[in-house]
């Protein structure tokens, strides 16, 4: 799988995660270790600056956000964007990146 380090990636592996959250769920099963491999992770030219800023905040990291998903809710097809929340998220300002093409 070819990989946008600086856009792509982080929200593929964000809601690649919360699938398998909502899935474990309606199926009755516990989520177990996410992977994400990777086959060709790159950064383009004019994201660059914006990725040496977020190695910048490494040190800087909040605690990770707590996922509720709505327990009510036993069949996939039934789950609005209500029924997902990221509680106590908190967040670096946005570092704005372009999309190459």
């Amino acid at each position: 799988m070819s990989g946008d380090v600086g856009l792509g990636i982080p929200f593929n592996m964000a809601q690649y995660a919360v699938l398998v959250y909502l899935i474990a769920q309606v199926t009755g099963l516990k989520p177990g270790l996410f992977t994400h491999v990777i086959n060709n992770a790159h950064i383009y030219e004019n994201q660059v600056d914006g990725m040496k800023l977020q190695l910048t905040r490494e040190n800087e990291a909040y605690e990770a956000p707590k996922l509720w998903i709505n327990p009510e809710i036993k069949n996939f097809y039934d789950f609005t964007i209500e029924d997902i929340k990221l509680i106590d998220y908190k967040h670096h300002p946005s570092i704005k990146m372009e999309v190459a093409v």
